[in-house]
């Protein structure tokens, strides 16, 4: 019967952590015209009121390069005015240039150089307080590109808070 209580409870364990850890696979494939969210990471993952969030963003080999990038900030988060808390690099962590601003619950990102196709990098938004009986956090990301002036949805970044 022990043995049996054992077995149950790793299974459930191990169950339970394949459930709700982030995951890095992504269902994009790279023959893409348009970047997408790639993933979304919460640090820490659990109900702590102040976090970071992370979203990887994955500009496609058949993509424009990419100018500009807006996000919308959901209205049950409290971002830092402080703009030094929000850190753009590339996959390889090397910091990538841009003009950062924070205006009306929006974040609007203007890289110096544009990001070329088959690019891959990463937003991190530091000192993120989160009202605690929020179900989720969700950021809209849109994004103009060399050659069109017009904000181009590209996709979600969600957050769950884990108990």
């Amino acid at each position: 019967m022990k043995k049996l209580l054992i077995l149950y409870s790793t299974t459930l364990f191990f169950s339970s952590v394949a459930l709700l850890s982030p995951s890095g696979v992504s269902a994009y494939t790279d023959d893409g015209k348009i970047p997408h969210v790639d993933r979304n990471v919460q640090f820490p993952p659990t109900r702590w009121q102040i976090v970071r969030h992370t979203i990887w963003l994955h500009v496609p080999k058949h993509s424009k390069a990419l100018t500009e990038l807006s996000i919308n900030v959901p209205k049950t988060i409290t971002i830092s005015n402080d703009l030094n808390n929000i850190k753009i690099t590339d996959e390889k962590r090397r910091h990538i240039n841009a003009k950062i601003s924070f205006n009306n619950r929006n974040i609007k990102i203007v890289f110096a150089e544009p990001i070329p196709s088959n690019t891959k990098f990463m937003i991190e938004i530091n000192h993120v307080q989160r009202q605690l009986f929020a179900n989720s956090y969700t950021y809209e990301l849109f994004a103009k590109f060399v050659g069109i002036n017009a904000d181009i949805p590209i996709g979600i970044a969600q957050f769950h808070p884990y108990d």
